[in-house]
């Protein structure tokens, strides 16, 4: 079994998870340009093999990422996730079925708690453990997934611990980048408005705060649940200025 972790400047937690990864006889990185001590992490660890790329998108990149590892079977992890000692010894014991493919619960922490609400963060069940003869990622440049259709989906019991936000900042890059990459990958497919941004923005609000019960998960869950409303606006906004152009 192979690891493979998508990496660009991500200095303050691919420690932790490449600690987590340690019992793994390879881990493949795959680099789009870090300018901090990311790669000085990784090349720290025997087991990891760092690759370079331009960036194409994350549905290709992991793509490209498993083609270069060792192993059919393949772990995907994200560089600011945490295999837990629970999920290590899981996967030890793994005899995997070729056509099945596995997932688990990831646990994520904002401002040092473990959330349990809001719109994509809790619950969050995530394909990672798949055969890369069997099934790949989607090609989307963003929300990429395992393809599992064909395929038995099997539930680990252990989880992952993920830091997806170490504060403002981080919130704003990824609305920045995510935003960007979602009115790329639509447009000239799907319309937008002004109208439709607000739509999609409160929406999202109501959607986070009131259905997934952001407004029991106290000051974060509101942050939480305005920034998937934000998300959402400047995603749709983005893809109404770029369908002019179309």
């Amino acid at each position: 079994m192979s690891a493979t972790i998508l990496t660009k400047n991500c200095k303050a937690t691919l420690q932790a998870t490449l600690e987590s990864l340690r019992g793994f006889s390879e881990v493949v990185v795959l680099d789009t340009g870090s300018t901090d001590e990311t790669l000085a992490i990784a090349k720290a660890f025997p087991n990891v093999k760092i690759h370079s790329a331009e960036f194409k998108g994350f549905g290709a990149l992991h793509n490209q990422a498993t083609s270069l590892a060792s192993h059919d079977w393949i772990l995907s992890i994200d560089s600011d996730e945490v295999l837990t000692p629970e999920l290590i010894s899981e996967l030890q014991s793994l005899q995997p079925g070729e056509n099945c493919v596995y997932s688990l619960q990831r646990d994520n922490d904002f401002n040092g708690k473990k959330i349990r609400c809001c719109s994509g963060w809790y619950p969050d069940i995530v394909v990672r453990l798949y055969h890369r003869k069997k099934t790949q990622f989607s090609n989307d440049a963003v929300h990429e997934r395992i393809l599992t259709e064909g395929l038995q989906v099997v539930r680990l019991k252990g989880t992952l611990r993920h830091t997806p936000y170490r504060g403002m900042s981080d919130f704003l890059d990824k609305m920045q980048k995510y935003s960007t990459l979602f009115a790329e990958q639509r447009k000239g497919k799907e319309r937008s408005s002004l109208g439709k941004a607000l739509l999609h923005s409160i929406g999202a609000f109501l959607k986070s705060y009131l259905l997934k019960r952001g407004i029991f998960g106290g000051k974060e869950g509101f942050i939480i649940s305005l920034y998937n409303s934000q998300t959402a606006y400047y995603k749709y906004l983005k893809l109404a200025e770029l369908n002019k152009k179309v």
